[in-house]
C-alpha cells in the first residue's frame, strides 16, 4: 500500500458529532507522540465541519487539536449551542403560534425552532479561523472544506480552502468553490434544517451541508486523497423493520426525516466507492489509461457507531434543561420513539460523554486495521 494524501471524512449530526471526537481520541492515542498532522486533507459537514475546522486550525499539531476539541465536548451544555431558557423558547414559540394563526398578518415568518447565536460566539471564542492559511502556507494542512446546501439554486457547495494546485469543481447540482472559511461557513454547514436558522453568504441562504449531498465523500477525491478515513455519525447497518402501535409523533417524523438526511446518502456514497475500487482495482494503471478510464483505487476505511445513537439519547433526556423539555415533550421527543430527534439536539455532558467513549471504545477495538490505515 502507498501512502498517499490521507483524507479525514467527518459526516454531520449535531449532538452526534460527539462520536467523532471519541474516535479522534483513540486515533491520538494509536499514533503515540507522533507530530505533524496524519490527515493533510480534511472535510467536514454539519457538526462535522467545525469539528474539521477545529482540527485545521491546530494542523501543525494533531494532538493538540484533538484535546482541545475532546476539552469541550466533554463539557457541552446546550446553552452553548442554542437559547434553552424559558424567556427564548416563549418567544419563540409566540412567533410560530402566530405565523400560523395570524400568517394573513405577520409579516416576517420565524427562521428556525432554536436561536443558534450561543454557537457563533463560542466559534469565536475558541477558534482562530486565520490559523487555516497559515497552516496551509506552512505544509501542515493540503486542503479543508465544509459542505453547505443553498435553499436557492439547491446545489450543494462546498467552500474549501488548500494549497494553489488545488482546483474548484463543478458536477451535477454540487461544485466545489475556493474561498476563506468563516464562521458564516461553520454556521451554515451545521444549520440543521427547521431547527437551526439558515446563513446567508455572498447573495444566497444556506443550510445544512447534508442536504442534497449526493456524494459526501467526493470533496476528499477532488482534493487529492489517495485513502479517506469516514467517521459517520449512525449505524449504517441496516435495523430491519419494527412493529408501529400509533401514528408517528412530530419528533418521530422529524427524527427519520434528519436520519434520512445525514445518513442515506454516506451508506450509497460508500456502496458507490466501493463499485468504483472493484472496476479500478481489477485494470492496471495503463489499462485504465488505454481504455479512457480515469479511476483509480482509493482506500476507504469507515467507523461508524457499534450501538444506537438515539437509545443512549433516551436514556440522558432528562439532563436537558427543564423548559426544553417541556417543549420537546409536546411533540413527543421525551418518549422513546422520538429520541432521535433528541439525539441531535441533547448537547450536554452525560450524552456527548458517552458517546465519545462509545467512539473511543469502538476505534480500539479496530486497532490494528487504524494503524495501517495510519501507516503507523
Amino acid at each position: 500500500m502507498s501512502d498517499g494524501k490521507a483524507a479525514l471524512v467527518l459526516t454531520g449530526g449535531g449532538a452526534r458529532a460527539a462520536y467523532q471526537v471519541g474516535v479522534l481520541s483513540a486515533i491520538r492515542e494509536i499514533r503515540g507522540r507522533r507530530p505533524g498532522n496524519p490527515f493533510p486533507i480534511l472535510c467536514g459537514t454539519s457538526a462535522g465541519g467545525i469539528n474539521a475546522a477545529a482540527l485545521a486550525v491546530y494542523a501543525s499539531d494533531f494532538n493538540v487539536g484533538v484535546r482541545m476539541l475532546a476539552r469541550i465536548w466533554r463539557q457541552f451544555h446546550v446553552n452553548q449551542v442554542y437559547r434553552a431558557d424559558a424567556a427564548a423558547l416563549l418567544a419563540t414559540g409566540a412567533r410560530w403560534a402566530s405565523a400560523l394563526t395570524l400568517g394573513w398578518a405577520v409579516r416576517q415568518t420565524p427562521r428556525s425552532l432554536l436561536d443558534n447565536a450561543p454557537l457563533r460566539s463560542l466559534i469565536s471564542d475558541v477558534l482562530d479561523l486565520s490559523g487555516i492559511p497559515r497552516a496551509i502556507e506552512q505544509g501542515h494542512l493540503h486542503a479543508v472544506s465544509v459542505a453547505a446546501s443553498g435553499y436557492s439554486s439547491g446545489e450543494s457547495l462546498t467552500f474549501f480552502d488548500a494549497v494553489p494546485e488545488v482546483e474548484p469543481w463543478r458536477r451535477m447540482q454540487r461544485l466545489g468553490v475556493r474561498t476563506s472559511i468563516c464562521i458564516d461557513h461553520l454556521l451554515a454547514t451545521s444549520a440543521i434544517p427547521f431547527v437551526f436558522p439558515a446563513v446567508r453568504i455572498n447573495r444566497e441562504w444556506f443550510g445544512d451541508g447534508s442536504m442534497r449531498q449526493l456524494a459526501p465523500i467526493s470533496p476528499a477525491i477532488h482534493l487529492g486523497a489517495d485513502r479517506i478515513l469516514v467517521i459517520g455519525s449512525g449505524r449504517l447497518a441496516e435495523e430491519g423493520r419494527q412493529r408501529s402501535e400509533g401514528y408517528p409523533s412530530l419528533a418521530q417524523i422529524a427524527g427519520h426525516t434528519l436520519s434520512s438526511i445525514f445518513l442515506d446518502s454516506l451508506s450509497v456514497d460508500l456502496e458507490r466507492l466501493h463499485r468504483i475500487n472493484i472496476t479500478a482495482g481489477a485494470m492496471s494503471p495503463e489499462q485504465r489509461a488505454a481504455a479512457g478510464i480515469y479511476l483509480r483505487p482509493i482506500e476507504t476505511l469507515v467507523i461508524s457507531p457499534s450501538q444506537r445513537l438515539d437509545a443512549i439519547a433516551g436514556r440522558h433526556r432528562d439532563t436537558l434543561p427543564l423548559a426544553l423539555r417541556t417543549v420537546l415533550r409536546g411533540i413527543g421527543a421525551m418518549r422513546r420513539e422520538g429520541s432521535t430527534l433528541l439525539s441531535y439536539v441533547l448537547f450536554e455532558p452525560p450524552f456527548t460523554q458517552a458517546l465519545m467513549e462509545l467512539g473511543y471504545k469502538d476505534t480500539m477495538g479496530r486497532r490494528d486495521e487504524v494503524a495501517a490505515f495510519l501507516r503507523v
